[in-house]
């Protein structure tokens, strides 16, 4: 039986690399496989799911309009498919979280989603909520805080390397760098808004 998975990690773990690498092993085994991107992740240009490691492969670009079951359905009728990816897959929207599901409860197809899990207030993308209660099966994908912890929080910077606490959650012109949840102070950037009385 197919299943929906989702592999979160922080910035910088690895993420596209290994969504890439498992892509390579369905083909390597005489699988098809679809990638997919969101089109608003445009840092190396609409369409194509890049790594750190410098390798680049084309995918199918789709917003927040795009229905990703039907996509999969038009295209199984051409010919079979293997797996089903997902790049950046926290900027899924909650309505396409539950046709990726139908991808794999319906259609028959695996399906791997790659993303974070919070943003850089630690709050939960739309598609990653989603993707946590929905998903048969999760996975980390480790990275290390420069405190040496385990990094599990994404902090926003500017371009001169200083802390953004406002704005909008979706910013891709940013840089980013993994945090533990200790270094990431979050009781000073969530919006859920308690601190502690340093006096008492």
């Amino acid at each position: 039986m197919a299943k929906l998975y989702f592999y979160y990690a922080a910035m910088n773990a690895g993420k596209s690399t290994t969504l890439l690498q498992a892509a390579h092993n369905y083909e390597e085994r005489g699988m098809n496989v679809l990638l997919y991107t969101p089109v608003i992740d445009d840092r190396d240009g609409s369409g194509k799911i890049c790594s750190r490691l410098g390798l680049t492969r084309p995918a199918i670009a789709f917003d927040s309009n795009f229905d990703l079951f039907t996509d999969v359905a038009g295209r199984l009728k051409e010919s079979p498919i293997g797996c089903m990816f997902v790049d950046e897959a926290q900027f899924m929207s909650s309505r396409q979280v539950l046709q990726v599901s139908l991808v794999a409860d319906r259609l028959g197809v695996p399906v791997l989603c790659y993303g974070l899990r919070t943003d850089f207030k630690g709050e939960p993308f739309e598609g990653s909520k989603y993707l946590l209660a929905w998903a048969d099966e999760l996975g980390e994908i480790k990275t290390i805080c420069h405190s040496g912890k385990k990094a599990t929080m994404n902090a926003r910077l500017d371009e001169e390397g200083n802390r953004v606490w406002e704005g909008e959650q979706i910013s891709i012109g940013h840089h980013y760098v993994a945090l533990s949840r200790k270094e990431f102070r979050l009781d000073k950037v969530s919006p859920v808004g308690y601190h502690i009385d340093e006096q008492s």
